[in-house]
């Protein structure tokens, strides 16, 4: 039977911790189902990591849409959410809604939008009709240049309280699921405690409702330095599904995120 946001939903309230994966293909759509994943993320890192792009900013809707529909044709039960990439739904709700379409045309059952407050009518405007999506705040890839690199959002009291409020606006105005990336994790345990939807953390701490990490990143393939949010769990396995598999169980146990893993 196929994930839903539902089944997420039941998640939370049985404190059942949500696995998250990024997934791009159908082969490791498979591999990652079979291991017991929940989700996958279509991201558009993709740029980074299969085309080899420094930001995410020329990933294209037509990508998305293809990757969508190889991860679509690789699996019957996870849940999959695709982003939206830039400049493909920050003009107008209008102009988010008709691509938002094609990305569920394409086998997506949720898609993923950047930004707090700003946000707010989009997503409000898409869920209505009947569109699921996935907010995600804190670090947000596509605004890297505005944010002067990828480092540590929400680590003042001003700034602090401004994902909160944004978290609050989002959840308001109908998102499904919020995404927070590199925040402290005593605000992700903040937001998680004031919101019911699913909150899913990349380096935002263990208190998060689930976790997600980039596929490669999860599996050693990252070049330089190792950021301090990832683990690589290909280290201790022995082939790439018993990685899968005990992300999966780090993930429903707690275990991961660690303390060396969060801010």
């Amino acid at each position: 039977m196929r994930t839903s946001l539902t089944t997420l939903q039941k998640m939370v309230e049985n404190n059942e911790k949500i696995a998250v994966l990024t997934c791009y293909d159908a082969t490791f759509a498979t591999i990652l189902e079979n291991s017991g994943v929940d989700v996958l993320l279509v991201g558009d890192s993709l740029g980074n990591v299969l085309q080899g792009e420094n930001t995410t900013l020329s990933v294209t809707l037509d990508d998305m849409i293809y990757h969508t529909r190889c991860v679509a044709q690789g699996t019957d039960k996870a849940l999959i959410i695709t982003d939206m990439p830039f400049g493909t739904y920050q003009t107008s709700p209008e102009q988010a809604f008709k691509n938002a379409c094609k990305i569920i045309a394409a086998g997506a059952h949720m898609v993923k939008i950047e930004g707090g407050h700003i946000m707010t009518d989009t997503i409000q405007f898409l869920s209505q009709r009947g569109i699921p999506v996935c907010a995600h705040i804190g670090l947000t890839p596509q605004s890297i240049h505005q944010l002067g690199g990828y480092k540590l959002q929400g680590n003042s009291e001003k700034s602090a309280k401004l994902i909160l409020d944004d978290a609050k606006s989002l959840e308001k105005s109908g998102a499904n699921m919020l995404v927070m990336e590199l925040i402290p994790a005593k605000l992700a345990k903040k937001i998680t405690q004031t919101l019911s939807i699913p909150t899913i953390g990349i380096g935002a701490g263990n208190n998060c409702s689930g976790q997600v990490l980039v596929l490669h990143d999860m599996l050693g393939l990252f070049q330089g330095k190792k950021p301090r949010f990832i683990k690589d769990f290909m280290a201790d396995a022995q082939s790439i599904q018993a990685a899968v598999e005990n992300y999966v169980a780090a993930v429903k146990t707690g275990q991961f995120p660690s303390t060396e893993h969060q801010f």
